[in-house]
């Protein structure tokens, strides 16, 4: 029992050193390219707003057409 502390102490440790290399790492995206990429992406929903809504609301009128086939 000891043992499987020790080993599961040792994954924790090791999962949160990993967690702090990747939050501390800045050779990725930083937080202006990310606030861009949704500013972009909400233009995009604005701008096209009643096509998506349309295509969603084709896909529930297909599955619920589809499950009272099942269903019946």
């Amino acid at each position: 029992m000891n043992n499987l502390m020790i080993y599961t102490n040792r994954i924790k440790n090791r999962i949160q050193e990993e967690i702090r290399k990747f939050w501390s790492d800045e050779s990725g995206m930083g937080t202006v390219e990310v606030i861009l990429i949704i500013v972009v992406l909400i233009g995009l929903v604005i701008v096209f707003k009643q096509q998506i809504a349309g295509i969603v609301e084709d896909v529930f009128k297909a599955i619920r057409e589809d499950t009272r086939v099942i269903t019946n």
